[in-house]
């Protein structure tokens, strides 16, 4: 940094965390399989855990491509499988292993899980319309609520920040996940961030208790041919 002078002035410069910070790049998985009524997706932990699909697999690609010679310290995936595959290609091409932090996995949908929330959704079905109203997941019969979700994905992410003081972290998450954190760092409502894409980038810097957000659904790789 110069110091400034009446012929140079105070110049803007770019923005860098605060030291001690962590960087978190969020990265919503690509696109997975679709929903059979007849087929319902498998449950790990009682969560939905469908593949990608091949749009799914060419996102994961484009996020390599992306980050590929950018600064990152550690990734975390989730232990649901559309994460870790949205990460195979960054971990390939970087030598990293990924580690597994389940308590960021997506939120629980209780009787709406193995894929059945997306045909309620479709419907328009009047739960969903309340959840979609009121910014709640509770209101599905057995689903975790919105408030639990955000507090263990924040204290999830704040466990993290613990362990990478200073670092840039990469998390391949979902996108109920990547919401209620940006929710969190803002004071917004519940769900205030949903409708983050398949692929999308996400930074939030955290400091001790303070949060920023610095990113949100930047889909810039995914817009290229």
């Amino acid at each position: 940094m110069t110091t400034p002078t009446a012929e140079t002035g105070h110049r803007q410069t770019r923005y860098a965390a605060p030291a001690g910070a962590t960087e978190f790049v969020l990265v919503r998985h690509g696109a997975s399989e679709p929903f059979v009524p007849e087929r319902p997706f498998a449950l790990v932990d009682g969560h939905g855990d469908p593949a990608l699909s091949d749009e799914g697999l060419e996102q994961a690609r484009r996020v390599c491509d992306r980050l590929a010679r950018e600064r990152i310290d550690a990734v975390y995936v989730t232990n649901l499988r559309r994460t870790a595959q949205t990460a195979a290609p960054l971990l390939a091409a970087r030598g990293i292993t990924a580690r597994v932090e389940p308590a960021l996995r997506e939120v629980f949908l209780g009787a709406w899980e193995g894929g059945r929330l997306r045909a309620y959704a479709a419907q328009q079905d009047p739960i969903w319309l309340r959840v979609v109203a009121d910014g709640e997941w509770g209101h599905i019969p057995g689903a975790e609520s919105s408030a639990r979700l955000q507090q263990r994905c924040v204290d999830a992410l704040q466990r993290l920040h613990a362990a990478h003081p200073g670092q840039r972290v990469v998390c391949v998450v979902h996108g109920g996940v990547i919401g209620t954190l940006a929710a969190h760092a803002v004071g917004a409502r519940h769900r205030s961030f949903d409708g983050a894409d398949n692929g999308s980038l996400h930074s939030i810097v955290v400091l001790g208790t303070q949060w920023w957000l610095r990113r949100f659904n930047d889909t810039a790789h995914l817009d290229t041919d």
